[in-house]
């Protein structure tokens, strides 16, 4: 089961900060990697934007890339701040809330059958 890269070149050296811009009022996302069992995807926040409670099919890890957020996960509140990671573990209820305008990255691996 091959990952498909999208929007990146293979054995360019990038800053993955870079690879997505914030828009005004919106969420913005760039997925990189994608398969029945992997997903990688970058997201720029604006500041008051958030993804409202929900649960993942797999585990997850949130890395912020720059900026502040909050990861709240299983109720509990989780400040993030650049080069700071959460795991999501599989089925937990999660939301994510920008307190300032920020960055990160999503991988989340599926279970496979």
């Amino acid at each position: 089961m091959d990952a498909i890269l999208r929007h990146i070149t293979p054995s360019a050296v990038l800053t993955l900060a870079d690879q997505v811009g914030y828009q005004p009022g919106q969420i913005a996302s760039l997925t990189l990697v994608q398969n029945q069992a992997v997903s990688f995807t970058l997201f720029a926040f604006d500041e008051g934007e958030e993804i409202s409670t929900h649960e993942a099919g797999g585990d997850a890890l949130v890395t912020v890339l720059e900026g502040v957020g909050r990861v709240t996960l299983d109720g509990v509140p989780h400040e993030l701040r650049a080069g700071q990671s959460i795991v999501m573990p599989a089925h937990s209820p999660h939301a994510v809330y920008a307190t300032r305008q920020f960055k990160m990255s999503l991988l989340v691996v599926l279970p496979t059958v």
